[in-house]
This record gives structure tokens, sequence and C-alpha cells, in this order.
């Protein structure tokens, strides 16, 4: 089994709160994940998996069957199908409080983090932490020898990573977006259209790393131009696109002021865009925007929430990849080149100045460390990383 950063911190917020909400997509690892907590928990687990019927029909009395299980760690799997539990969930934590149990009560796991935490949040404010589990980085991929190129070219998912071929690999991921369209969207949102959003998220996929134009999507689709805000909220809600930020200072400098959009794992966007092989991927025209994606997801993911991400790019040129702010103020500029002898842009160094950045770095495939000009540093994705987990 992989080894999940994820898991030392899920069991380090269950000893200091009484209900943990764990966050991602379906298919990312959650279940596994709550099962190894649960597999040598002090005091017993019990796991209800609550798309099963009969788990469900445990919850007709929730208040009753949750207090049976006490001393226990009860870990309630796909929450949103019994969003009634949280007012119960906030009765038991306040009584066992009062008890003397302050904590390791409750694991929550769910798919769509702006509902899940709308939901709980009106209920359980100041009684449940939340944590994001995302796809394998590349950390996890190298403790379990996984190349950079497979979880680039299959993503992080650990059904199509560790496939045994690509073309098994591709399945997974067709039948994985196709599921997303014909079950999650007409869960989490009904009222919006399957097939819109499936165009939608091609779309988002064939300008991977583009400035996020709205009005021309809305055209293409033939919606509403604010219609596409709700279309693609849905989308980051369920973690499956990012919006970066631009930075927005007050420098005295013309700043694009449109967000980014990524799809978030490098595999499904490979999916989305019908893309098998590493050899397809080389000579495919997304190649560069996709190992962009791939890099920035991975780094966010190592920065934690110690660093707010943004990108940056004035009116004339100035542009950073991935800026991380730390305390306010930009700390790490970050430019991507996917290429064997990387020299950054012109205009990263004149952007790093005007925000009076010091630490540059240009990540490229490679492994070695090495200087260039105007104070910026080569270095490979999984140094980087593991530079910004410390």
């Amino acid at each position: 089994m992989i080894l999940r950063q994820a898991e030392t911190v899920v069991r380090q917020k269950l000893t200091q709160t009484p209900a943990v909400v764990l966050l991602g997509p379906r298919q990312v690892g959650k279940t596994t994940l709550a099962r190894q907590i649960a597999s040598n928990w002090h005091g017993g687990a019990i796991y209800l998996d609550l798309e099963r019927p009969a788990d469900r029909l445990r919850l007709e009395d929730a208040d009753g069957y949750l207090r049976a299980q006490q001393g226990k760690l009860v870990i309630m799997d796909e929450i949103h199908r019994a969003p009634g539990v949280f007012e119960v969930l906030r009765g038991i934590i306040d009584d066992n409080r009062q008890a003397g149990m302050r904590s390791g009560q409750f694991l929550l796991l769910g798919s769509a983090a702006l509902d899940l935490m709308r939901q709980s949040s009106e209920t359980l404010a100041g009684r449940v932490a939340y944590l994001d589990i995302t796809p394998l980085t590349i950390t996890e991929a190298e403790t379990a020898s996984i190349n950079d190129a497979d979880l680039w070219l299959r993503g992080g998912f650990p059904d199509s990573l560790l496939a045994t071929d690509d073309v098994l690999s591709l399945n997974w991921r067709r039948d994985f977006i196709r599921s997303y369209l014909e079950r999650d969207v007409p869960m989490f949102a009904p009222r919006l259209p399957a097939e819109t959003i499936g165009r939608l998220w091609t779309m988002i996929a064939h300008q991977q790393g583009g400035l996020l134009n709205q009005a021309r999507i809305a055209s293409a689709l033939g919606v509403a131009n604010p219609t596409i805000d709700r279309y693609i909220d849905l989308l980051v809600d369920l973690q499956l696109v990012r919006r970066l930020r631009p930075w927005g200072g007050n420098i005295g400098k013309r700043l694009v002021k449109s967000p980014k959009v990524y799809v978030r794992d490098s595999g499904i966007l490979h999916g989305l865009l019908e893309i098998e092989t590493l050899n397809d991927l080389l000579g495919h025209p997304v190649c560069g925007l996709s190992f962009e994606g791939h890099c920035i997801e991975n780094l966010i993911q190592a920065a934690g929430s110690r660093r707010v991400p943004y990108f940056y790019r004035t009116q004339v040129g100035a542009e950073i990849d991935l800026i991380f702010e730390k305390g306010g103020r930009p700390e790490i500029g970050i430019e991507i080149k996917r290429s064997s002898a990387p020299s950054p842009e012109r205009g990263f160094a004149l952007a790093c100045d005007d925000l009076k950045i010091e630490q540059r770095y240009v990540v490229y495939p490679g492994i070695e460390r090495f200087p260039l000009r105007n104070g910026a540093q080569a270095i490979g994705l999984q140094e980087l990383s593991t530079l910004l987990l410390q």
C-alpha cells in the first residue's frame, strides 16, 4: 500500500478535534486511508458506507445508533448522503465534551467540498477540522518507487496510476469522467446540465493554464455569462478544476485580473484529451501546459496551508507562473519550463524584481540543481516539493 502523507495529519487532527471532515474527489483514496486508520485505532472503529442502503438504515435512528458506539471512532463515508446527521453529531459531541471526551470521535468522508463545508459549518462550528486529500503527489509516488513520467501521464488517482498498462489506465480515466458526469453532477447539482458541464470540462482541458475568458466560453456553450461561474464553481467544488487567482497587490502596475484555470489532475486532463501514451503526450500541443499544471498542483500540495498560491502577470508581459505568498508578502517565484536546458524569460526576472522576490526557481524535468541568470536556480520538481514541505 502507498503511504499517504495525509494519514499522519488525519491522525493528529483526530487527537485534537471531535470530528474531522476528509474531503477529496471520488476514487482518490479516502476510503483506503480511513480503513487504514481504523485498523489500529485504540478503542476500535466502525465504518459506514452511506451509499449502501443497509448502512443508511442504521442511521434512521442516528442519535441512538451513534451514541451506542461510544468510545469508538465512527467513520461515515459519502456523508453527503445523510445531511441530517450533522445536527445529531453536534448534540453527541457536546454531551461527550461534558463527559470529558474532546477528540477522536468521528471521521467524515465526502467529495463535494463547499457543499459539505456549508452543511457542517452551520452545525459543527468549533467542533470540526477540515482536511483535503488529493491524488498522489510526486513525493508520495517517489516513496512508492513510481517514476514522475508515469505520474505525469496517468495522474495521481491510484487505480489509474497503478494500472498494468497505459490502455487500462486511460480506460479507467474515461470511466471516471463518465461516472462524474452521469452520477456526481446530477447528485450535487441536479439543476445543472451534465452534458454541458462535460463540454466545459473538455474546453478547460484544451485551454489548460489559460486565462479564464467567460464570455468566449459562454458563447461556445450557448449559455449566459454568469452561468459559467456556477458551472466552474461546481468543478472547483468537486476538486477537479483549479482556479488560480492572480496576485493583486498595489505596486503601480497594470495587472491581469482574470484567473487561470487548470484541470487539477494531469491524468484526467489527458483522459479528456484522449492522450494514451507518453509519446502521444510529448507530441501533443498541450504538452508544455500539461507539465506546468502537473508541477503547479504538486507544488501547491507541498506548500500546504502555510503559503497562498497565485500567478502574476502584467499587461506588458512580466509574468511568474506560480507565486507563494507568506505573511502577506510574495516569498517565492517559480517559472516552469519543460526543457532540459531551461532559461528563464526576461519577464520572469522583471516580475520578481517588481515584487522584490529573492527566492527564484525554474522548475524543469531534470534532477540537477544549478544557478541561472538574475538570481534564479534551475531545480527539479521533486527537490522543490521537498523544500516546500519543510
